[in-house]
């Protein structure tokens, strides 16, 4: 079945006339995702290689059937696109533009939460549901459509990680890059609550990194609530507290947010944590083949 992109998922790109917006765009479209529009103000009535160009996203949810959007702006936009999503009724929302002020995202954030629309990133690479939907910026090709979720706040991570698993001759229901922003849409609760409601996903792959708490109340949440097996793996290890190591919410002060911590919290609740993304493909293969 697959979660957040699917084959019923209609997208329209928002910045599609410019240059990234336009090459991930039909790149998406060419992997076979519905790109049914692009937005883009003022440049209403063109399109961009056969995809319809409008100047709202009103109009594109009206007139081509949009039900996500993928916001591809300048981040100083970025939020106001947002907010344009919501008020057009975008159900689904993947946020690639990066570097939105925390304040920003924090009301945006308290914006869509009682609506129930779903918010990927922000400065996050996408989803992709292999042989059904690609949104975002995720290479497509490493991965292979089966039964394996993967969630995470790295991009390159997951890139390497579903690479891994299609060597192995595994697959992924769907691959989810939450953001590595200190606010973001998603949380990893929020993927794995998803996760553990569909029927083609059986086992997990959470890849966390150091900075905040998320990983430790994922912990709790699969504690508490999920039947499924979840395998981690925690990137920086090696950092230095009290520096930022690529992502704005990858920072640790004192003994909070440490990679030590996270790996303990979660092994504390049965998670087995890799040591290398290699390792972490190996346990996820052990346990899908444990479950097989």
């Amino acid at each position: 079945m697959a979660i957040i992109v699917t084959n019923e998922t209609r997208l329209v790109v928002q910045g599609l006339t410019g240059s990234e917006g336009s090459f991930h765009g039909v790149r998406n479209r060419d992997y076979g995702t519905n790109v049914v529009a692009g937005v883009t103000p003022g440049k209403g009535g063109q399109d961009v290689q056969g995809i319809p160009v409008f100047d709202t996203v009103a109009e594109a949810v009206t007139e081509a059937g949009a039900n996500t959007a993928m916001v591809f702006v300048p981040a100083r936009f970025a939020a106001d696109a947002i907010y344009e999503d919501i008020d057009a009724g975008i159900e689904t929302i993947i946020c690639i533009a990066e570097g939105l002020p925390a304040h920003e995202m924090l009301r945006v954030f308290n914006y869509l939460q009682p609506r129930g629309i779903t918010l990927l990133g922000p400065n996050c690479p996408g989803a992709l549901s292999p042989g059904k939907a690609n949104v975002g910026i995720i290479p497509a090709e490493v991965f292979r459509e089966g039964r394996i979720g993967l969630v995470s706040r790295s991009g390159t991570l997951t890139y390497q990680i579903g690479y891994e698993l299609a060597q192995l001759g595994l697959g992924n229901s769907t691959i989810v890059g939450i953001g590595g922003d200190p606010v973001v849409g998603s949380s990893f609760i929020d993927v794995l609550g998803r996760f553990e409601a569909d029927d083609q996903t059986e086992v997990i792959v959470m890849v966390g990194e150091i900075g905040g708490d998320e990983e430790e109340k994922a912990a709790r949440y699969i504690d508490a609530e999920m039947s499924k097996p979840v395998v981690a793996y925690i990137a920086g290890f090696t950092a230095p507290p009290g520096k930022t190591m690529g992502h704005a919410g990858a920072i640790i002060s004192g003994s909070s947010g440490t990679a030590q911590a996270k790996k303990e919290a979660l092994e504390a609740v049965g998670v087995k944590v890799g040591t290398t993304p290699t390792e972490v493909a190996v346990l996820a293969a052990e346990t899908a083949g444990a479950r097989a």
